[in-house]
């Protein structure tokens, strides 16, 4: 009897070792067909669902499913708010940092880092997720610039403000010059090292005569908004058919390169198309003649995500409100903004490659 009793406390001891097992490591991955004859995948993480791949040429997506975050709240954009002139973004004659301000007296604004604005004394790149309440009043931003040269008015433009602009900051090197380094000196080396690629894809010249060193006027140009636009065109829809998708991760020439989640389904809406064209665009600048290597999996997707969130920790306060994590790992780096009026709610993650 003490042996069968042995018996079927080791056979009870081996099934829970193995569930536990089973919940941490990467499962076997369910292969659905597709009309065009690809295959999706889909993967389970602690956090996530994976979903994809969906590619237009050199650059694939995969998106990124999960629930909404209890009492998620909705922001309007910063690209909205400027449009509607909610919000005002002024210079401080300092090339690294502004000031703006919501005068909205109910909505509240997200600035989301890469925000482009236009105009000033120099076109900037705003290089932290912000959240602004409404009646704001003036908050200091920490930005950079994407235009070398000008410290004057261009144009018919206004010097001493700044009008809103669809762009993106759009290669990893400048995320990572912006957020990881902040190093002035890499953000103007990356904004030249993309007109060049840029202009090379598109077998044209890409800077504008108005501003030659300025990035935002090189993303207006006609072939490169072209040229992304194909690729816009054909990947818009993949977030339409789940209303699940809370973010995407993308690689480009079978390279990883980084991801974007966020709080919600409708946040992450809101988002889709401007970063959709970010990648499109740096996807035009890194075209090759033909793709090498094997396509990413959505295993390495996962582990990309997982070993990104298990960096050194560090914590900066960007304002009273917004925090914003940064774990910095070997080959990746991971910024989490949280929202310190709703007990430090995550609002927008972001992964890089290094």
């Amino acid at each position: 009897m003490k042996k069968k009793t042995f018996a079927l406390l080791i056979a009870l001891l081996t099934f829970v070792v193995g569930v536990a097992i089973a919940r941490f490591t990467l499962p076997n991955l369910p292969r659905v067909p597709t009309p065009a004859g690809r295959e999706k995948r889909e993967l389970q993480l602690s956090n996530y669902r994976l979903s994809g791949p969906y590619q237009h040429e050199n650059l694939t997506i995969f998106l990124v499913h999960g629930p909404d975050q209890p009492d998620s709240r909705m922001f309007t954009p910063l690209e909205e708010a400027m449009g509607r002139k909610v919000v005002i973004v002024h210079e401080t004659n300092h090339v690294n940092e502004l000031a703006i301000k919501n005068v909205s007296t109910s909505e509240e604004v997200f600035v989301h880092a890469g925000d482009i604005v236009k105009g000033g004394r120099q076109d900037r790149v705003l290089s932290v997720d912000l959240i602004l309440p409404s009646s704001s009043g003036e908050v200091p931003i920490s930005a950079f610039c994407v235009e070398h040269g000008r410290w004057s008015q261009r144009e018919a433009e206004p010097s001493a403000s700044f009008s809103v602009s669809r762009g993106m900051i759009s290669t990893k090197e400048l995320k990572l010059a912006t957020k990881q380094d902040a190093n002035q000196g890499q953000v103007w080396a990356g904004v030249s090292t993309a007109q060049e690629k840029l202009s090379d894809s598109v077998e044209g010249y890409a800077r504008s005569s108005v501003s030659e060193s300025s990035l935002q006027l090189t993303l207006e140009d006609g072939k490169v908004q072209e040229a992304a636009t194909k690729y816009a065109d054909k990947l818009t829809s993949i977030v339409e058919s789940s209303s699940d998708v809370i973010g995407f991760v993308f690689a480009i020439n079978n390279e990883l390169n980084s991801a974007d989640v966020y709080s919600s389904n409708a946040l992450f809406k809101r988002f889709w198309p401007r970063l959709l064209k970010a990648a499109a665009v740096e996807a035009v600048a890194e075209r090759t003649a033909e793709l090498t290597g094997e396509q990413v999996s959505i295993a390495s997707v996962g582990e990309f995500l997982i070993a990104s969130e298990k960096g050194s920790e560090t914590l900066r306060e960007v304002t009273r409100r917004t925090h914003m994590v940064k774990r910095d790992a070997e080959k990746s780096v991971f910024f989490e903004t949280r929202d310190m009026d709703h007990g430090g709610a995550w609002i927008h993650r972001s992964y890089l490659t290094k």
